[in-house]
């Protein structure tokens, strides 16, 4: 009895782990079949806006005559809060443009601001004044681009991405967004990405600078990922496993112990999937997604990322890392609730311990996967650089 109840806690807790645990690979039936575990989990990175400075007091002083004494001037209004434009530069295949460069005219002026696109495609210019902006965007080799827009005190504007064609016309366009409708975008993104274009890949961000996720958002991530199709073939392919090997006992066999397989399997998925990545971490302001970090850090920086992907997470309102209190109080919550429909036979203080534990564990194990296998196998993932840096 204790190696089969052993055998029923490392396979319920490795498949709710694999299936969506902060991962979003909830199919994981079929995952095994392949001998895989898909697991979620992008770029660590966090971008911070500042404030223009406050524009000088005037007070000159009014002419005086002998009738009125000398008056001053009213003070002129402090300069409004500056704000942040970024983006991505591509070619027209959709490849990173690494080492273009992009000039920021502010308004009317003849001088501008310039930078050259990062390891990821991406720019970003912080401190702008509001106001008319146009963006000017050049690399060897291909067609200039430019772009138009009205940037509001204090937005975060995030210009859709700059396509550099061979040949080709200069385009305009007028963008605009708030945090909350870039952070959409970057969900969107999300939400196309598939291992092998077919197993979700929804809990990793490849994005250098990542907006923070609301809480809308999160659950949003969560309700796609639970009604997935894919997620809920693996279910069934697990639910068969357990049922061919007679786990839990207590569920029986025939068409009803199958359904009390599966429905314990698919409320694995749907309450560790909602508790640990979308409750908790929108209550305690936590981004339940993997941060990949890519080529550009150590191997030592990596690996120390990946392992620590179950017990750290990024706080969405300062940008900084802090102890993964929605990983770790959802994967005990979630172990609790699984162990409350055990058949009563099957239920001990070690295998609720156990499963627990297997979940933090394998949350690790998703970022090491995430962070050196999986990228290269999922779609929509970034494409390498196609313009090399300057000289």
């Amino acid at each position: 009895m204790k190696a089969v109840r052993s055998f029923q806690e490392n396979s319920r807790a490795g498949f709710v782990r694999g299936c969506v645990s902060r991962v979003n690979l909830a199919s994981a039936g079929v995952l095994i079949s392949l001998g895989l575990s898909m697991v979620g989990g992008g770029s660590l990175a966090s971008a911070q806006s500042s404030d223009a400075p406050s524009a000088q007091q005037s007070t000159p002083a009014a002419p005086q005559t002998p009738a009125a004494p000398a008056a001053s001037a009213p003070q002129q209004p402090a300069a409004q809060s500056g704000g942040i434009i970024t983006g991505t530069v591509t070619d027209k295949d959709g490849a990173l443009a690494v080492g273009a460069k992009i000039a920021l005219f502010v308004g009317g002026e003849i001088t501008s601001r310039d930078l050259m696109s990062g390891n990821n495609g991406e720019f970003t210019f912080t401190n702008i004044p509001p106001g008319p902006f146009h963006l000017k965007v050049t690399a060897p080799g291909f067609d200039t681009q430019q772009y138009w827009g009205q940037l509001q005190p204090g937005q975060a504007l995030l210009v859709p991405p700059i396509k550099l064609p061979v040949t080709g016309t200069v385009t305009e366009v007028n963008v605009g967004g708030t945090p909350e409708e870039i952070a959409q975008i970057e969900v969107k993104q999300e939400l196309a990405q598939r291992v092998f274009g077919i197993f979700p890949n929804f809990y990793v961000t490849y994005t250098n600078d990542p907006p923070p996720l609301f809480a809308k958002q999160k659950f949003v991530l969560a309700w796609r990922s639970v009604i997935d199709p894919v997620t809920i073939l693996g279910v069934g392919f697990l639910a068969g496993m357990y049922q061919a090997a007679d786990i839990p006992g207590g569920y029986g066999q025939g068409a009803e112990g199958y359904a009390r397989r599966f429905g314990a399997a698919y409320g694995d998925v749907v309450f560790g999937t909602f508790i640990g990545s979308a409750i908790l971490p929108s209550v305690l302001h936590q981004d339940p997604r993997y941060f990949y970090l890519g080529p550009d850090y150590s191997m030592k920086t990596r690996w120390a990322h990946a392992l620590e992907n179950s017990v750290i997470a990024r706080n969405d309102r300062s940008k900084k890392w802090e102890p993964n209190y929605s990983g770790i109080i959802g994967s005990f919550s979630a172990a609790a609730i699984s162990y409350s429909y055990l058949p009563a036979s099957d239920r001990t203080t070690g295998l609720y311990l156990e499963d627990a534990f297997v979940r933090l564990g394998e949350s690790s194990v998703a970022g090491i996967l995430q962070e050196f296998i999986l990228r290269k196998f999922t779609s929509h993932a970034p494409k390498q650089a196609a313009v090399s840096p300057q000289p």
